[in-house]
């Protein structure tokens, strides 16, 4: 969507009514986020674990006995920060939820665990709880949420917004907690929402949050096994360039040292045939006779060779 202004800002407040609407297909999910150009709307379809039937993760009735983690929780004066009716509900699905995910072969350690975090924070919040999968940590928050209202804003509200385009009238109005538990992640992936059904209460999204943990430990396994294959075609290339690099460096000495003394090793050799050819002529030249000696009383100094 390419509107602008207030019209542009309406958008993602109209996708999530249309999410929560049920008129979106069971396996389609509809997208929304800002791009260069606006607004951008998908409707995509859903991957096929979303869609995989899970069995049920049941809730422990006790604590019995409690995980090193939810006795992390427990020690703290507002576990999780939830109200005390829901504190006991809470720590057995946290409980249920270690379980789960610690018989797939993951593990688990309690984070801040005695407060939560206001609704504009909690994505960078430390998590009340972390699951280990193949070395992916995944955090989670659990917090509780407050009944709520539409607000009416008010003339100064308004006259603010007006005035100043950052300020943002809010859409509700928050009373008290209720009896609703919700999940977040940590980190979450842009586009992505926990679990098939993110508004629901959390012990109905316990078998597809210990679902996703395992597909993330997956997803990190098979990125290692990358990152390995990777490298190690890295070294495969470095090793062939650096005996080409030897190759060319012993073409280039055998070039820099060994050419000089070829060019004199064959001037040598040139000089010691023309030798012999010498030798050789001088041999097989006639031999030089002596003329006739100088008669006595010859006054004469000449003499006379014949050859």
């Amino acid at each position: 969507m390419s509107d602008s202004g207030a019209e542009l800002e309406k958008w993602p407040s109209r996708v999530a009514a249309a999410r929560r609407s049920g008129g979106i297909p069971e396996t389609k999910e509809l997208y929304g986020g800002w791009c260069r150009g606006g607004y951008e709307i998908k409707l995509v379809d859903v991957p096929a674990w979303r869609l995989a039937a899970l069995e049920p993760v049941p809730g422990p009735s006790r604590l019995t006995p409690p995980h090193s983690a939810v006795r992390a929780m427990q020690k703290e004066q507002q576990p999780l920060g939830l109200t005390k009716p829901v504190q006991g509900r809470g720590l057995r699905l946290v409980q249920a939820l270690i379980t789960a995910t610690e018989n797939a072969g993951h593990s688990s350690a309690a984070g801040q665990t005695g407060s939560v975090p206001p609704s504009h924070r909690r994505r960078r919040a430390s998590p009340h709880l972390t699951i280990t999968a193949q070395g992916r940590p995944v955090g989670f928050l659990v917090f509780q949420e407050q009944d709520r209202t539409e607000h009416v804003a008010t003339d100064k509200e308004v006259a603010e917004a007006k005035k100043n385009s950052w300020i943002r009238i809010p859409r509700f109005d928050y009373t008290r907690p209720n009896g609703s538990l919700r999940p977040q992640r940590r980190p979450a992936a842009p586009g992505e929402r926990m679990g098939r059904h993110p508004n629901r209460p959390l012990e109905d999204q316990l078998a597809e949050i210990a679902q996703e943990v395992t597909l993330r430990g997956e997803a990190a396994e098979r990125r290692l096994l990358d990152e390995i294959e990777a490298a190690r075609q890295k070294r495969i290339r470095w090793e062939a360039a650096m005996k080409e690099a030897r190759v060319q460096y012993a073409e280039a000495y055998r070039v820099r040292h060994f050419e000089p003394q070829g060019a004199a090793w064959r001037h040598t050799t040139r000089l010691a045939e023309y030798v012999s050819a010498v030798r050789t002529r001088v041999e097989t030249m006639p031999q030089a006779r002596p003329g006739p000696k100088p008669k006595h009383g010859s006054t004469g100094r000449q003499h006379a060779w014949s050859i």
